[in-house]
C-alpha cells in the first residue's frame, strides 16, 4: 500500500505579540491556527489546539517579552501540547530570545540561564529554533536541534539607504562597545562607510550602569549610526549618542533590532542628540513607550521567509546572500 499525504503549514500564537505572529501569517498566506489558551485562577498556563495538528509542521510564534516568564512558560505549554498530539515537525519561533544576555558566567555562583531557555524548549518538544539577532551568537550552541539565526541587518541598512539617504565614505557606523564590533562592521559593509567604537567600561557590580565611555575613531564633523542588537535602558545608547556629540559628530542615529525600552528608555531617547531611532517589531511596543524620535519596521516579511524555507526544506540563509551569521 502507497501513501501520499500532503505537507501541512500551522501558525500559532502565544498571548504576548499576536500582531506580528498575524502579519507572519499573512505573508504567508495562511491563517492563524486557533486554539484555545487561557489561564486557571491560580495563574497556570491552559493550551487546547482548536483542530488536529497530527503529521503537520508547527510554528509556534512567541516573542519573550515582558512578562517574560509567562511568555517562555506559555510557549512551552503550547510546544509540549504540540508534541502530544503527534504533530510532525515543531518549529519554536522565538523573535527576541529571553534571557540572552544571560550567556556565560561573569562572575562566580551566577547561572547561564540562556543555555536554561534552550533546555526547556528541547525537553518541550521543539525540534527547530527560529530567532532574530541574538545577544551572542553562541546561543545557537546551546542547542542540539537545528537553530535559523535571522538578522534584520539588511532591513535596517535598505530603510537607511532608500528613506534616509544614510551611506557612502564619510558615514560612521558606530559600535556602542567592543561586544557589537562584528555587527557593526557588516552594517559597515551594507552602507559602504566607515567604522568606529565607543570603549565602555560596565560597572560589575551595579547592572545597567557604565563607569566610562570614550570614541575610537574619526567622528568629528560625520554623520553617525549608533548600531546594537536591543535597546533596554538606553543608558548605553544615550550616553554614546552625548558622547559623539561631544566629540563633534552630527547628526546622529540609531538602529537596533529590538526594542526594549525598559524603564525611563524613551524619555532618555527622545533627549539624547539623536535625529532618529530606527527599531523591529520584535516586541511590542506600548503607547507609552512611543516617542517623536522613533521609526519601527516590521520584521514579518523577514521571519515569514525563513519560515516558508523551513517548511519547503530549503536554504534559509540564501535570503540572506550568507551574511546571517551575526
Amino acid at each position: 500500500m502507497e501513501i501520499i499525504t500532503k505537507k501541512r503549514m500551522m501558525v500559532y500564537s502565544g498571548t504576548i505579540h499576536p500582531t506580528l505572529a498575524h502579519e507572519i501569517a499573512d505573508n504567508l498566506g495562511i491563517p492563524i491556527s486557533q486554539g484555545e489558551l487561557r489561564r486557571f485562577a491560580s495563574g497556570e498556563i491552559y493550551f487546547r489546539a482548536d483542530e488536529s495538528v497530527r503529521g503537520a509542521d508547527v510554528f509556534v510564534v512567541q516573542t519573550h517579552y515582558e512578562p517574560v516568564n509567562e511568555a517562555i512558560m506559555e510557549q512551552l505549554v503550547m510546544i509540549d501540547a504540540m508534541k502530544r498530539a503527534s504533530a510532525k515537525r515543531i518549529t519554536a519561533v522565538i523573535p527576541y530570545y529571553g534571557y540572552s544576555r544571560q550567556d556565560k558566567k561573569a562572575l562566580s555562583r551566577e547561572p547561564i540561564s540562556a543555555k536554561l531557555v534552550a533546555d526547556l524548549l528541547s525537553t518541550a518538544g521543539a525540534d527547530r529554533v527560529v530567532s532574530v539577532d541574538l545577544h551572542s551568537g553562541q546561543i545557537q550552541g546551546f542547542f542540539d536541534a537545528p537553530f535559523d539565526h535571522l538578522t534584520a541587518l539588511p532591513l535596517l541598512c535598505g530603510y537607511m539607504k532608500e528613506q534616509m539617504g544614510l551611506s557612502g565614505d564619510e558615514l560612521v557606523v558606530v559600535a556602542p562597545d567592543a561586544g557589537r564590533i562584528k555587527t557593526a562592521e557588516k552594517l559597515r559593509e551594507y552602507l559602504h562607510a566607515d567604522l568606529a567604537f565607543l570603549y565602555k567600561r560596565r560597572s560589575r557590580r551595579q547592572a545597567h550602569k557604565i563607569d566610562e565611555m570614550a570614541v575610537v575613531g574619526e567622528v568629528e564633523g560625520r554623520p553617525c549610526v549608533l548600531v546594537d542588537d536591543m535597546i533596554d535602558t538606553a543608558g548605553t545608547v544615550s550616553k554614546g549618542a552625548h558622547t559623539l556629540a561631544q566629540q563633534g559628530a552630527g547628526p546622529i542615529y540609531a538602529a537596533a533590532t529590538h526594542a526594549i525600552f525598559s524603564g525611563k528608555a524613551a524619555q532618555l531617547l527622545e533627549e539624547a542628540p539623536i535625529e532618529q531611532v530606527l527599531v523591529t517589531n520584535t516586541v511590542p511596543i506600548p503607547e507609552d513607550r512611543q516617542f517623536s524620535k522613533l521609526r519601527v519596521l516590521s520584521i514579518a516579511p523577514l521571519i515569514a521567509s525563513a519560515l516558508r524555507a523551513v517548511f519547503e526544506d530549503s536554504s534559509v540563509s540564501e535570503i540572506f546572500g550568507g551574511d546571517n551569521q551575526v
